[in-house]
């Protein structure tokens, strides 16, 4: 199940080290994902705001799938301080969609959008 979320990080990274703006290369995050991997069904990224969840970019806004989904993964998004600054959430309709590889696929992109997108 791997090769669709490895397709797309390639897609992800390139445009990360691109140095686009945040903005964009959220909306290529969540594009990529849901446009590449065919269990991938929703993706949010969400960043924090004093004692706020702002959700900044997602697959489709008005359905965040939040009640039925299946599965669902929540990556932490890190700034080059190493300090949270936000959430990566995946959510997919099927029950068991996910393997190790996309667990370790996307948290690295996860770390990237962080480190690289973000520099403090």
């Amino acid at each position: 199940m791997s090769i669709p979320t490895d397709v797309a990080s390639l897609q992800i990274m390139a445009h990360v080290y691109k140095r686009q703006s945040a903005q964009s290369t959220f909306e290529k995050t969540v594009e990529s994902l849901v446009r590449s991997v065919p269990y991938i069904d929703w993706v949010g990224i969400y960043l924090y705001e004093q004692l706020d969840h702002k959700l900044v970019a997602a697959s489709c806004f008005d359905d965040d799938l939040k009640w039925t989904c299946n599965g669902e993964l929540k990556f932490p998004i890190k700034d080059s301080g190493d300090q949270e600054i936000g959430m990566m959430i995946v959510r997919s309709n099927q029950s068991i969609a996910f393997d190790v590889t996309d667990v370790s696929t996307l948290k690295t992109i996860a770390a990237a959008i962080g480190q690289e997108t973000l520099v403090n």
